[in-house]
């Protein structure tokens, strides 16, 4: 550093003794690697400060001791390094100095807070800032846990508290969120959780006691839905369909969501699906209706296709037993008629779904015993006694086993009894039989065989009656041969001789009858050929007479009194034709149409029909020429007469013709005018009347 880079204020003439202590504080900011002005020395720099300040200490020691170097020294002290003249440093630092310690500045001020570590505060020594700030943490979570958490950290501030106002007003609010998450578990169907969170609501808000209302608003409300639901079930059990409809239908109207979304889509798949299941079994009882093996088989398939989770799977499970015993009967009707084969194979087909194969077991087991009772041997018996004896007590069939076993055992010396009475029949004369009877007598009536050996008995007396009378209808049949009236009833009066009651009495009386018969004939056909003759000759009222002769009851009876109706027809036939001839001889239309009538009584096989029905359309054509006649002058009484030809006659569609005729002159329809409107028709003066004919 030369003398002219040395400020003036350092001259010589002008220095002053340097403050020792500032010498050494800065010092030590330059071997503490820091400038003056604060800028940390670096490099190389901070190596010639240190040099720089052992220098100025060794100087500083020796201006001391030695006072007349201390302008020397001081001047030397003193000098600058060359650094400090750059006016680029000098820049640099000017500009990033403030602007560093703006940044700094504004960085602070800008720096939020840091918030509490809510989880590890001791809550006893917290503030009520920090325990409102973590209780709004806490409920802003909005779950009943957070919320609860949040209600008693600020609860337990005092009543006093500056922000007991704020507070009071957050725990009411939070206690109606923590309401609204009940009812939101409500909703959602979960009862039991709901009532649970409402009565954590503190008591001390007025949200608790709308709490208590909620709950028993909730619990009321569940009950009706599950009431409702409940009975729907029963509906369904009970087949009853619409009123199940309409019990869901109540489920709609359910302030809850559950219950008019889930539990009533629930409620209507259960009542579609039982209503099918319904079905089935309707249609399976339909089939049980008609019997039949095979339609009971059907019926019980399709019960046994309801599931265990319907509502009418009890009603089907009822109804199996129901299809299997009737399936029972019909294999006992076959075991009635001794068809046990097939008796049998019914009842092997009887499903174990029914229930009844402790009874299916039972009635196999019999009826095979019975079939071999049915052999009629001792050694058949036997087997069928062997066989019943194997159903223990527990069978249904049990009773009726012991029943039959008892009575077999009886059986077996009846049928030794009666092999030995058939053996004797066999040989067929009157004495052999009397000993068949007599053997066969010794069966008691009540025993199993008594019915079967009365009825040998019967028969082998029966042929002893047939040997013993037969000749007597023998001798009566040779006797009728030659037809006449003697020879008749000389076999009349042999057969007569067979008693009733024996054998032969019913042919003998049937023989008996047509030999009367023909008796009765030899002596009433006189009397019918004749007045079949005087008939004939038309002597009508003789023939009638001659018929009547012959008496009610006997073989010609029936033959005589229809050919009397026959002549008692022509006589009224003939008197009819001669009255309506007689009537027609007047002349008037009134006359006219009464011989009409007389005549049409005349019966259509009457020989004379055909004369009366030329007369009838002669007379109906004589009164249309009556009617026109009148119709010139009198056309009201011309339509009246010819309204009198009655239908079918000849005339009488001329007569319709001819009365429309007149009609239409006596009411002319009036012709149509493009100004006026058409006029209703004219009511006609005289009604048709339609005319009753007699016989017809």
């Amino acid at each position: 550093m030369t003398q002219r880079d040395i400020p003036e204020s350092w001259l010589p003439g002008e220095a002053r003794e340097p403050d020792n202590n500032m010498t050494r504080a800065s010092r030590k900011q330059q071997l503490s690697g820091t400038h003056a002005s604060g800028v940390p020395a670096t490099g190389s720099t901070f190596k010639q400060v240190v040099k720089r300040s052992e220098q100025s200490d060794s100087e500083e020691i020796a201006v001391e001791n030695d006072p007349k170097e201390i302008v020397s020294n001081s001047r030397s002290s003193w000098k600058l390094p060359k650094w400090t003249k750059s006016w680029v440093l000098w820049t640099l630092l000017l500009a990033l100095v403030p602007g560093a310690i703006a940044f700094m500045a504004t960085g602070m001020l800008l720096k939020l807070p840091s918030a509490p570590n809510c989880p590890a505060i001791f809550w006893p020594l917290a503030s009520a800032s920090v325990r409102l700030h973590c209780a709004q943490l806490a409920a802003s979570k909005q779950t009943v846990k957070d919320l609860l958490q949040g209600i008693s950290l600020v609860k337990e501030l005092p009543k006093n508290h500056p922000l007991r106002g704020e507070i009071d007003r957050l725990i009411e609010e939070w206690s109606r969120d923590i309401l609204q998450l009940a009812d939101q578990s409500f909703q959602a169907g979960r009862l039991d959780e709901a009532i649970e969170i409402a009565r954590q609501v503190p008591q001390e808000e007025s949200a608790y006691q709308l709490a208590q209302e909620q709950i028993s608003k909730w619990q009321s409300t569940w009950s009706k839905a599950e009431d409702t639901y409940k009975e729907a079930e029963a509906q369904l059990r009970e087949q009853n369909w619409h009123q199940a409809f309409m019990l869901a239908a109540r489920l709609l109207r359910v302030k809850n969501e559950y219950w008019t979304t889930t539990k009533y889509d629930q409620l209507n798949r259960l009542i579609v699906s039982a209503r099918e299941d319904g079905d089935k079994l309707a249609k399976a009882k339909g089939f049980a209706e008609n019997r039949g093996v095979d339609n009971l088989l059907k019926a019980i398939q399709l019960a046994e296709s309801v599931q265990p989770d319907s509502y009418v799977y009890q009603k089907a499970q009822e109804v199996l037993p129901e299809f299997g015993r009737k399936m029972l009967e019909l294999a006992q009707a076959k075991l009635d008629r001794r068809d046990a084969d097939e008796a049998i194979a019914i009842a092997q087909k009887i499903p174990l779904s029914t229930k009844l194969q402790s009874e299916t077991e039972g009635f196999i087991t019999l009826a095979q015993a019975q079939k071999n009772a049915w052999l009629g041997t001792a050694s058949g018996l036997e087997e069928a006694i062997a066989q019943a004896q194997q159903i223990d007590a527990s069978k249904p069939v049990y009773e009726k086993a012991q029943t039959l076993i008892a009575g077999w055992q009886l059986e077996i010396q009846d049928v030794a009894h009666l092999e030995k009475a058939r053996s004797l029949a066999s040989l067929g004369s009157i004495n052999d039989y009397a000993a068949a009877i007599a053997e066969a007598q010794q069966i008691p009536a009540n025993n199993p065989r008594g019915q079967e050996a009365r009825k040998e008995i019967g028969g082998w007396v029966a042929q002893i009656q047939t040997i013993e009378d037969r000749p007597y209808l023998d001798r009566a049949e040779q006797a009728a041969m030659l037809e006449d009236v003697n020879s008749l009833q000389a076999a009349i009066a042999e057969a007569s001789q067979i008693r009733r009651g024996r054998a032969l009495y019913r042919e003998a009386r049937t023989k008996i009858a047509n030999w009367t018969a023909k008796i009765q004939r030899i002596e009433d056909q006189p009397y019918l050929d004749r007045a079949k003759d005087l008939a004939n000759a038309g002597d009508l009222p003789s023939a009638i007479a001659t018929a009547q002769q012959i008496a009610s009851g006997r073989a010609l009876s029936g033959e005589a009194q229809a050919a009397i109706d026959d002549w008692q027809g022509q006589i009224r036939a003939r008197e009819n034709w001669k009255k309506a001839r007689e009537v027609a001889v007047t002349g008037t239309p009134e006359a006219l149409a009464e011989a009409i009538r007389i005549a049409n009584r005349l019966p259509d096989g009457s020989s004379l029909r055909g004369d009366a029905n030329v007369a009838i359309d002669q007379w109906s054509e004589q009164l249309l020429d009556i009617a026109r006649a009148q119709g010139e002058s009198d056309i009201p009484r011309a339509i009246e007469t010819a309204r009198l030809i009655p239908r079918g006659t000849a005339a009488y569609s001329a007569a319709r013709e001819q009365i429309r005729t007149w009609r239409e002159y006596l009411n002319p329809q009036p012709q149509e005018s493009p100004q006026e409107y058409p006029q209703e028709p004219a009511q006609e003066s005289y009604p048709e009347q339609p005319t009753t004919i007699e016989g017809q």
